[in-house]
């Protein structure tokens, strides 16, 4: 998994972190994706947060680096965003 293919990728199971978002009170969230639908992540840390995808800016820590990516990019299921892929 890299920062140009993490958009393919499966993302549950993933350390996730919110760094900037448009709600102040999602930003700091922290732990690991237990779901994710077409528009939403759900973070499980110190409590489960569902997170909408399409507010957010996410870090996914992948043990030996970090990647950020914006959660606009992530939008759609993880089938579809493949599929959007090869049409490009």
């Amino acid at each position: 998994m890299t920062r140009k293919n993490i958009v393919w990728h499966e993302l549950i199971g993933l350390k996730a972190k919110i760094i900037r978002a448009s709600h102040p009170e999602l930003v700091g969230i922290e732990g690991y994706v237990l779901d994710e639908t077409r528009n939403t992540l759900t973070i499980g840390g110190e409590r489960v947060w569902v997170v909408p995808k399409d507010v957010v800016e996410i870090e996914f820590d992948l043990g030996d680096e970090k990647i950020r990516i914006n959660g606009r990019d992530l939008i759609g299921r993880p089938e579809m965003r493949l599929k959007k892929r090869w049409r490009k």
